[in-house]
């Protein structure tokens, strides 16, 4: 039997399944619901914040705070949303932007995504960049416009490249004849704004909003109201919505993750023909969503981060009782001299290490030596083989796996 064959009617099965989801959707986060339940008071604000677009004042620039998955994004799109939709009886322009500095991560990308968004065909590279902004300067003026640009994960872009993209944007509006501009910034970073310049800091003139984690109860809360929209009637048992918001609770009160828990809840009980998610499949899809993040978490860590973690594993598998900061250092070194990076200092790699341990990939715990001072014990929190492959497959260190540590590392 050739291979066509073998394979033909390899979704009847998924057909005749008792299915579970009215529509999966609802608890993806990109789903904007109608309510936002627990956040009527930061909607209100923003709210405030911003109306003075409606009499086609300038509104005031905003930065908005708070841990992943504490309502941020969510909120400030609706409230963008409602003004756009108010914005209808009024006889100018409002628009709002969004942008993802996560993704759209350099000073370039982002002045051209802008200049785009009012009809100039920027090239996605190869003009100066003061060319860009004057092209996207030109496109905002072209009518009477109030804009909003929301820079959603804005501490990405200044870490990386600096604040240079709010200076532009922040004096805009005395270059601008016709319109004026805004910005809304959000960050998961309540020090953001320490990294930025002087100047931009005066310019920016900033009101801030700061969203608190949610607890387990207005995580039910939002559970419930998604899940009589994602659920066909009686296809989850009555305590899966606390068991999730519980769990994410546990996790600093992101409602993401509630979210994702819940969905991959039910996938889970999907794929084993069950007819209602209960508990052992929460249990499931917790699991795995903790092994993708780690996954997640690994992949996007910078190079040098990412030799560290490297090195740990090389000391663990060696078998070593104690994994100090110095040793650790030894190998990293021996790491970078192969893959022709330069190492960075022992004080900076000292922090890096500190960055891990509060990611929770490793465990870092300051020993007592007596007279001979302090010093750290590192632990890796995550099971090696996947850090390992996480790592490997980054193009700048595939050649680690062909490494021969033991004659190589300068131990």
């Amino acid at each position: 039997m050739d291979s066509k064959s073998t394979f033909t009617g390899i979704f009847e099965p998924f057909l005749k399944k008792q299915p579970i989801f009215e529509d999966r959707e609802v608890l993806r986060h990109s789903y904007t619901p109608d309510e936002l339940p627990h956040r009527e008071e930061e909607i209100k604000y923003l709210a405030s914040l911003i109306a003075p677009s409606l009499k086609e004042e300038t509104p005031s620039n905003v930065l908005i705070y708070g841990k992943s998955g504490t309502g941020k994004t969510i909120v400030t799109k609706f409230v963008c949303s409602e003004l756009e939709r108010a914005s209808s009886k009024v006889d100018f322009n409002i628009k709002t932007v969004y942008i993802n500095c996560e993704l759209v991560n350099t000073q370039y990308r982002i002045l051209c995504t802008l200049a785009n968004e009012f009809g100039k065909n920027v090239p996605f590279t190869g003009w100066p960049t003061d060319k860009v902004y004057d092209s996207f300067k030109e496109g905002a003026d072209s009518e009477n416009n109030i804009i909003i640009v929301v820079l959603d994960e804005i501490d990405r872009i200044v870490g990386k490249h600096g604040d240079s993209v709010l200076y532009y944007l922040t004096r805009i509006n005395s270059e601008l004849k016709n319109s004026k501009l805004s910005v809304i910034g959000i960050s998961n970073d309540l020090k953001f704004t320490d990294y930025l310049d002087n100047r931009v800091l005066s310019t920016l003139g900033r009101d801030e909003i700061i969203f608190k984690p949610y607890n387990a109860k207005q995580l039910e809360d939002i559970l419930k109201r998604r899940a009589e929209l994602a659920f066909l009637e009686g296809s989850f048992d009555e305590y899966v919505i606390p068991l999730c918001s519980a769990l994410a609770a546990r996790d600093h009160g992101d409602a993401r993750k509630a979210l994702d828990l819940l969905r991959v809840s039910g996938e889970v009980a999907e794929r084993e023909n069950a007819s209602i998610v209960i508990e052992r499949h929460v249990r499931k899809a917790n699991n795995k969503i903790e092994s993708d993040n780690i996954v997640e978490a690994i992949q996007t860590l910078p190079t040098h981060s990412k030799l560290l973690l490297y090195a740990v594993i090389y000391l663990e598998e060696r078998k070593e009782k104690f994994i100090s900061t110095g040793k650790i250092y030894d190998v990293y070194a021996g790491l970078c001299k192969y893959v022709s990076i330069d190492p960075l200092t022992q004080r900076r790699v000292s922090d890096l290490i500190s960055e891990l341990d509060l990611l929770g990939i490793l465990n870092s715990k300051v020993i007592s030596k007596g007279r001979y001072g302090r010093t750290k014990e590192i632990k890796l929190e995550v099971p090696i083989l996947r850090i390992k492959d996480c790592i490997l497959e980054d193009v700048r260190l595939s050649s680690l796996r062909n490494y021969i540590i033991t004659q190589r590392l300068l131990l």
